[in-house]
């Protein structure tokens, strides 16, 4: 039984800005959570008619959920964030917030060719530019010809292959495989709740993080890095901040992700104290300057906030300053793709678009000129070289706690058997889509592979009793749960 609950207003408490912006009390017109029975029935998307609808149903779905705007991105530049298609349960980490549940570690890799359905299927619904982020577990303990095959084929559809990976076996040998194929970015995922030895804090972690950028040096490859907010590392992101500013001429995107209660995660419920407006308050201070993380709209704005800056000379500019200024960009430039893989060709797109109309071409060069001219100074030292670097918060749900409203404005889905389902409903309800029997056809025949064996048969076989977990898998989670009720580990200092 569920017995966390969502921060929310105290009673007799009036609800403040502050409060709305910090995501702690509930907007008017808000749904309540889902009850046990609303998550269970849930089901995946169904498919459209034409992915080139998509974008429409997404619109339509910010417009009844509150969150249609001149800002909003979903429904207007795509009609999804990303998809996460995960190809392995398998981890060779063990992470005190790990979203993944008790029972992933027994589930056999999917067969390839239900993967290659699978990127079929999000094709189907969202069409060519969909950023896929190849997922686990980690992706990289999949064999490493299936690796580059599955990639290679998001990239033959046209769509966004992103590798999410704690970075362990993603040597540089086969992220330069991997880009040949047409892997369009890499997101690292380093923090503390991972337990990798030999490192006491955050900061320490930095010097992993630094050989992970060196690793994609000169491969076109840009960097993100994800980081789970927790109880312990809180204090330590302004720190975290300033050594992505350091090397933003790798790292395009910091992503800060809120301690949720989901999964096999051990960590139990984050302090009042961490919220969307703290962590953001947490940016700001490393990055020694305010930025705009209410001009752009993600989705629901109680699961994200995003800014966008530039990097000059080591000193951090606030570019989504002019908030009526990035509407009218965003109307021109809403249906155009960008790489990313290029600054200039981006740049390029921009500015295309942007001079289609005369009165935004003139008013982007009074706001350039004035952003240039306060840096000056840094762009002589900087020899006129600008990077960007952008942040995002992101506020995943307590799996007992899911608030229909968000769910249904959700930009980031995950690829199942049945299609793409909300990340966060998908984290509540794991074990109903990984232990189910999978259905092959190939030709006329139809058989079943089952998730626990790994063999195919010709009918399904349904999974009845508990799991027997490996020792490993178990004795991880006995550690993880002496850490959550007050016995420090050291795994820091071993």
């Amino acid at each position: 039984m569920c017995r966390v609950g969502r921060r929310s207003a105290p009673p007799g408490r009036a609800v403040t800005r502050a409060m709305l912006e910090d995501g702690i009390a509930p907007r008017k017109g808000d749904r309540c959570c889902m009850t046990p029975r609303d998550i269970l029935v849930a089901r995946p998307a169904t498919r459209l008619a034409d992915h080139s609808t998509s974008l429409t149903e997404a619109r339509q779905r910010m417009v009844a959920t509150g969150q249609w705007s001149a800002s909003q991105f979903m429904g207007r530049r795509w009609p999804i964030g990303c998809v996460a298609l995960e190809i392995t349960q398998r981890c060779n980490l063990d992470c005190t917030a790990c979203y993944l549940s008790e029972q992933s570690e027994a589930v056999k890799d999917l067969p390839l060719e239900e993967l290659f359905r699978r990127i079929e299927m999000i094709f189907d619904h969202y069409g060519q530019h969909t950023d896929v982020q190849v997922t686990g577990g980690d992706p990289t303990l999949r064999k490493r010809d299936e690796l580059v095959a599955i990639v290679r084929r998001i990239r033959e559809k046209g769509m966004r292959p992103t590798l999410l990976t704690n970075g362990i076996r993603a040597r540089r040998d086969l992220l330069q495989e991997l880009v040949a194929v047409g892997l369009v970015d890499v997101a690292f995922h380093v923090d503390m709740t991972q337990r990798r030895r030999g490192y006491g804090d955050e900061i320490a972690l930095n010097v992993l993080r630094q050989e992970y950028i060196e690793r994609t040096r000169g491969l076109r490859l840009p960097v993100m890095f994800n980081t789970t907010v927790t109880n312990d590392n809180f204090e330590q992101i302004p720190e975290i901040v300033a050594f992505f500013v350091r090397n933003s001429d790798a790292v395009r995107l910091a992503s800060f992700q809120l301690q949720a209660v989901t999964g096999r995660g051990v960590l139990g419920r984050r302090d009042a104290r961490i919220t969307i407006g703290s962590v953001r308050r947490q940016i700001e201070r490393g990055a020694d300057t305010p930025l705009s993380f209410d001009t752009a709209q993600i989705g629901h704005a109680r699961c994200n906030r995003y800014a966008m800056t530039m990097v000059i000379n080591g000193k951090v500019y606030d570019i989504l300053d002019d908030k009526a200024l990035f509407n009218n960009v965003l109307e021109r430039t809403g249906q155009l793709p960008f790489d990313r893989q290029s600054r200039s060709a981006a740049v390029r797109t921009l500015v295309k678009a942007v001079l289609t109309s005369p009165p935004l071409a003139l008013r982007g060069a009074v706001w350039l000129g004035h952003k240039m001219w306060r840096a000056r100074a840094d762009l002589v030292r900087a020899r006129g070289r600008v990077d960007k670097l952008s942040f995002l918060i992101h506020d995943f749900m307590d799996a007992c706690h899911l608030e229909k409203e968000r769910i249904d404005a959700c930009v980031f889905a995950a690829a199942t058997n049945g299609g793409p389902i909300s990340m966060c409903l998908h984290n509540a309800k794991r074990d109903a889509f990984i232990l189910n029997p999978v259905e092959l056809k190939t030709g006329g025949s139809v058989s079943f592979w089952n998730p626990l064996s790994g063999e195919t048969t010709p009918a399904p076989v349904v999974l009845h009793g508990p799991i027997a977990l490996r020792h490993r898998v178990a004795n991880g989670r006995l550690k993880s749960a002496r850490a959550a009720s007050g016995t420090r580990l050291r795994t820091g200092r071993q």
